[in-house]
């Protein structure tokens, strides 16, 4: 099973997720799960489509980002601001390959909601992740919404 790693009051990475993960979300109250991983990215992991039915089957809903290694877009991070606005106050969980992914672009989201740089660092550094390679970009979103 997966190691869920809490990065604020409402949000949790992880690196890939597997079925059995599924439960263990619904069992922490996650209402939504995000899947930041392109499809095929790796021959191990589990595909979108299985996480996506049973996370329905739990009353789990389920979108995916899926961000590349090429660097994230504002398509993603307006997906991103859309999804953990309609989750709202309920637990949501986001995977990648590692989490980084998921943590990076949660990341850009707060900050493009006006959150503080510095409280988004040390947010993503409590659960491990380090925003340092988009720093810039966090600090320019969040000026551009204050």
């Amino acid at each position: 099973m997966s190691q869920f790693r809490q990065i604020d009051s409402h949000f949790l990475a992880s690196p890939q997720i597997t079925l059995d993960d599924v439960a263990a979300a619904q069992a922490l109250g996650v209402k939504l799960i995000v899947n930041n991983r392109p499809e095929g990215e790796s021959d191990d992991q589990t595909p979108g489509s299985a996480i996506e039915a049973a996370a329905h089957a739990a009353g789990i809903a389920y979108v995916a980002i899926p961000v590349t290694h090429a660097g994230f877009s504002m398509p993603q991070v307006e997906a991103m601001q859309k999804a953990l606005a309609q989750a709202g106050e309920a637990p949501v969980l986001g995977y990648c390959r590692s989490g980084t992914r998921s943590t990076l672009l949660w990341a850009l989201a707060q900050a493009a909601n006006g959150a503080n740089p510095f409280e988004i660092a040390a947010k993503a550094a409590s659960g491990g992740y380090d925003i340092s390679p988009i720093r810039a970009q966090v600090d320019i979103l969040s000026a551009r919404a204050n």
